[in-house]
């Protein structure tokens, strides 16, 4: 019988056989026989066989193969999906709740000032510092230039008018360069603290250098 120059190619296994034909060029070369998933993959030695021409009738039964794989097999390879990171609400400690609730209904017309952070470990807001007699051009200087910060103000506003009055502020300074999971913490948990205080003139910033009287005046200007 004559030569046809095929190489033929068996692939067995327990999702069923696949047989091929292929071509190669010329030259003599072979496959080593191998198994493949419970399958021997077998060669008939021709003549006219070349390397390259062998490895791509090869990688051909390997995709074949890859394909009459269960889709559960496939499945099995994924790695599961990792959840996103959840904005964190912090609560806010009772006492400064209390403490918040007397700054309120405070008779004192001089300037003062309520400083909180958060406590990263229990995740609660709590109070840092008070302040009397105070500036806000002075409490900058007293607040991390890397942290970020919750405060309460009351200070004396004399309107274009000419009435004067004693507003509440409430200003979340949020610094440029803070760790990321902090801002996120104190960005999350900012409206709860607002609600608490039951506050309505509420104002951020994102740098320390922007807390000054002049700034405090234009964010104020725009309540009458």
């Amino acid at each position: 019988m004559r030569d046809s120059g095929f190489v033929l190619f068996f692939v067995g296994g327990k999702h069923g056989d696949v047989r091929t034909r292929f071509k190669p060029k010329a030259g003599r070369s072979s496959v080593p026989r191998r198994s493949r998933e419970g399958g021997e993959l077998q060669e008939k030695h021709t003549e006219g066989g070349s390397p390259d021409s062998l490895r791509v009738a090869v990688s051909l039964l390997q995709t074949v193969s890859r394909r009459q794989r269960p889709p559960e097999d496939r499945r099995a390879k994924k790695k599961p999906l990792k959840m996103s990171s959840t904005l964190v609400v912090c609560e806010v400690d009772e006492s400064l709740k209390a403490k918040l609730r007397k700054f309120r209904f405070r008779k004192e017309t001089n300037n003062a000032a309520i400083l909180m952070k958060i406590d990263m470990e229990k995740q609660l807001v709590i109070l840092e510092e008070e302040y009397e007699d105070i500036s806000l051009d002075e409490l900058r200087e007293e607040l991390p230039e890397r942290q970020p910060r919750f405060i309460v103000y009351s200070c004396k506003y004399a309107h274009a008018d000419g009435r004067v009055s004693y507003p509440l502020c409430f200003i979340f300074s949020s610094p440029m360069g803070c760790k990321p999971e902090q801002q996120m913490m104190y960005a999350g948990s900012k409206n709860r603290l607002v609600q608490a205080a039951e506050l309505t003139k509420v104002f951020e910033t994102r740098s320390v250098d922007d807390l000054t009287e002049e700034w405090l005046k234009n964010q104020l200007a725009f309540f009458g």
